[in-house]
């Protein structure tokens, strides 16, 4: 038979753990406590404690994150997320090229015709049918625009604006400085004084041109058009400062520039590294007739010169940019001329 003490040991550590504590706390507990802990019984070894506040706050920021996102598809509508809304692209920009007409070859064979369609001379007709037949299409009538009197003289030949149309078609305008021969007395007229010399005079040209076979060709007869007698006015320009007393001080200076520019050598008058080409044989020098220099500062500087010349018999002004550079060595300091151009620009 088993002893006492085996009977009176608990069989399990815990439950003699829980007994030996609830004893404790009867002895030391106030009476009304340890009567209603008699009551209820033993008590657990362990004590409850509330569940942590990280817990708490990772489970209503879910519920919160959940409510947002329910109302956020409410107000901006759940097929929004999955397709977006269509976005206003603004049209890429027009990129000009150049020009697609070949316009320098347009005008080159506008102004070949030109020159052969308005110079004839009636013992040598074969020329300006030559000429013709090389710019224009093949078996075409190289007698158009002339009834194969008389005799003219093209001076010079401006081309002018290209107008394009369609079909690879276009229209040139050309200026022509023609120059028309008196006839000669014939007949009854024979002792009768020649007609006086007609002048050299400007007329315009409209030729019609097309692009074909990589080509381009005149494809019919040109209509004479008028030229302007004069200019539009000229726009009010900005005048310029001037520098009266550097104008002053090297007028000199730009007086033997300009006779060394008609005498064949600038390089004794010009600066060091300046390359100015002299003038031509024919032209002499006659004088500087005004001299300015423009306001400013530092070494470099420039001015106006207007030039007279003699050219054969008659006598001519022209008008130069100068461009001056100090030119400093151990003895003293001097402008001299770097450039030289024709116009006031």
């Amino acid at each position: 038979m088993p002893s006492q003490t085996q009977q009176t040991r608990p069989s399990n550590p815990w439950e003699s753990a829980g007994a030996e504590l609830a004893a404790q706390h009867k002895s030391t507990a106030p009476a009304p406590a340890a009567e209603s802990a008699g009551k209820a019984g033993p008590r657990t070894p362990w004590v409850p404690q509330d569940e942590r506040s990280g817990a708490v706050f990772a489970r209503r920021l879910g519920r919160g994150l959940v409510w947002g996102v329910l109302i956020l598809a409410a107000v901006t509508g759940v097929r929004a997320w999955f397709i977006p809304p269509k976005v206003d692209v603004p049209p890429a920009p027009k990129v000009t090229s150049g020009p697609t007409y070949p316009n320098a070859e347009a005008q080159a064979v506008a102004a070949r015709f030109s020159r052969a369609y308005l110079a004839w001379d009636q013992d040598k007709p074969e020329d300006r049918a030559a000429l013709l037949a090389a710019v224009m299409p093949e078996n075409s009538d190289t007698s158009i625009g002339w009834d194969g009197r008389g005799r003219q003289d093209v001076l010079a030949v401006q081309p002018g604006a290209v107008t394009t149309g369609s079909q690879h078609q276009a229209r040139v305008r050309v200026d022509v400085l023609i120059k028309t021969e008196a006839p000669a007395p014939t007949g009854k007229d024979k002792g009768k004084a020649a007609a006086p010399e007609s002048p050299a005079r400007w007329v315009g040209l409209d030729v019609p041109v097309v692009e074909t076979a990589g080509r381009i060709i005149v494809t019919g007869e040109p209509g004479l058009v008028g030229i302007p007698s004069k200019g539009p006015k000229a726009p009010d320009l900005n005048t310029t400062k001037t520098d009266q007393e550097l104008a002053a001080s090297t007028e000199g200076t730009i007086e033997q520039f300009f006779r060394a520019y008609a005498g064949g050598d600038t390089d004794a008058v010009t600066a060091p590294g300046a390359s100015v080409p002299p003038l031509p044989e024919g032209v002499e020098y006659k004088g500087v007739v005004t001299w300015s220099v423009d306001e400013g500062t530092g070494d470099d500087r420039s001015g106006t010169a207007r030039v007279s010349w003699t050219l054969g018999e008659g006598t001519v002004e022209q008008t130069y940019r100068v461009e001056l550079t100090r030119v400093s060595s151990a003895d003293a300091a001097r402008w001299q001329v770097a450039d030289v151009r024709g116009g006031t620009l």
